[in-house]
């Protein structure tokens, strides 16, 4: 099966991400890095779903396929959220936008790259089975988008769109115009920095793009950048066939509103009262070496305890530092363990995540 082409063409070393073709580097991982960490950098993000809902039922809707709490959220605001099976465990990870009163939809949730037919079809299907009258829309294919993030993107982004930047707070969200188009911009990102994130027609993605000049990034240093932050990869730190966890063990029970009614919500109850019996734990090496996705993780006595879910050597700390589930009780700081790198045992220790302070 072909992979699924982003809006904007890139002079870039490309990867397969989710069934996308997407840069993968531009310049090197380190600069890029760099550039998000110290001045500012952008992304093209078209790969992450959009996925409209509208109607009288749209806010019920939400409220019953998302952990947390839809009510609360008054126009221009959005919130983190996991969606969860009947037994609490994680489909994806997702960010739920109530749109400001100018757009037509109520709502706009961003599912995983590759997971927008999945989770589209998980909300249709518990629409017309609970009888909600809502109007979902994969928007997918419709939408550019991209990310700018780091200390001067908003003096960056400001140059391009009339909006108050200073007057958007953290996962708030406006309609503006961004170059020239019409935009849908919110102050939402996955580095760790201060940034935006913006979604426009598909067809107006090379001008938006273009029209932002800084050093564009691919989804190398993406994924360095969120990992010193200790955010989550879905379909790597957790995944509903190969890895599944509920949002306790991921790290994200914050996220859980037990006063809701949501799918999985009885499942999650009986975790919040006993705790997870793992959870997912940051982990820096003291020994040369770089931790990889599926090394084993063990006691200094050699009992295999875990594995490593993600791992890199940091950019920002010049160390190699990587997640893994663990038994709860190695979830604090300092304690020992080993991550076996090709067959060799290399001291760690644990460590709470974020690893930026």
């Amino acid at each position: 099966m072909s992979l699924r082409q982003p809006p904007i063409e890139h002079s870039a070393k490309q990867t397969d991400f989710g069934g996308w073709e997407m840069p993968v580097e531009f310049d090197s991982i380190r600069t890029e890095h760099t550039a998000v960490r110290e001045t500012v950098g952008k992304f093209d993000v078209s790969h992450m779903g959009e996925i409209t809902v509208s109607g009288p039922d749209a806010t019920r809707l939400l409220q019953r396929l998302t952990t947390n709490d839809v009510t609360g959220l008054h126009p221009g605001e959005g919130h983190y959220a996991a969606i969860t099976d009947e037994s609490g465990i994680m489909l994806d990870d997702t960010v739920v936008y109530r749109l400001p009163e100018s757009e037509s939809e109520q709502y706009l949730f961003i599912p995983n790259a590759g997971h927008d037919e999945q989770i589209y079809e998980w909300t249709v299907e518990h629409r017309d089975q609970w009888e909600f009258e809502a109007t979902v829309t994969n928007r997918t294919e419709e939408y550019a988008m991209i990310a700018v993030q780091g200390p001067d993107s908003q003096e960056l982004l400001g140059e391009q769109t009339d909006a108050d930047l200073s007057e958007l707070s953290r996962f708030e969200v406006t309609s503006t115009t961004v170059a020239g188009t019409e935009a849908i911009l919110a102050r939402t990102g996955y580095t760790g920095e201060q940034g935006f994130e913006l979604l426009c027609p598909w067809d107006d993605g090379e001008s938006v793009w273009s029209a932002l000049e800084c050093q564009p990034c691919g989804l190398g240093a993406r994924d360095t950048l969120r990992l010193e932050m200790g955010f989550l990869l879905s379909g790597q730190d957790f995944d509903p066939e190969d890895n599944p966890r509920n949002p306790y063990e991921a790290g994200i029970g914050f996220t859980v509103k037990l006063d809701t009614e949501f799918l999985g919500r009885d499942a999650l109850e009986g975790v919040d009262v006993e705790g997870p019996e793992e959870k997912l734990v940051g982990l820096v090496m003291r020994e040369r070496g770089v931790p990889r996705q599926g090394y084993a993780v063990e006691t200094p006595d050699g009992e295999q305890i875990g594995e490593v879910t993600s791992g890199t050597m940091s950019p920002t700390l010049d160390d190699p530092i990587a997640l893994a589930y663990l038994p709860r009780e190695y979830a604090g700081s300092d304690q020992t363990v080993r991550i076996v790198v090709r067959g060799e045992p290399k001291k760690a220790r644990t460590t709470t995540t974020p690893f930026l302070s």
